[in-house]
């Protein structure tokens, strides 16, 4: 379960106001920010983006062209693999 922050009263009074956007939180620690987003809004946007089902025969293949690509194989080695 994700952490759960609870909102100051002037924090709670500030969210209820309309925003164009989505609100920000900054952490002065880190120098990050995040935006805050209700739950549903957030499944809206994330339900359809995560795919882990498991990867097809041609997405291993290109998986493994890519890594060998990044390693500086260029292909021409006697033992690669048929591509036709």
């Amino acid at each position: 379960m994700a952490a759960t922050i609870e909102l100051t009263d002037e924090q709670m009074r500030a969210l209820s106001q309309p925003h164009p956007n989505p609100p920000q939180v900054f952490n002065p620690r880190t120098q990050e920010a995040f935006v805050l987003l209700r739950v549903d809004q957030y499944k809206k946007l994330t339900e359809n983006l995560y795919d882990d089902s498991p990867w097809t025969r041609e997405e291993l293949q290109a998986s493994a062209w890519q890594t060998a690509k990044r390693a500086g194989w260029d292909g021409e080695d006697d033992d690669a693999p048929e591509t036709r």
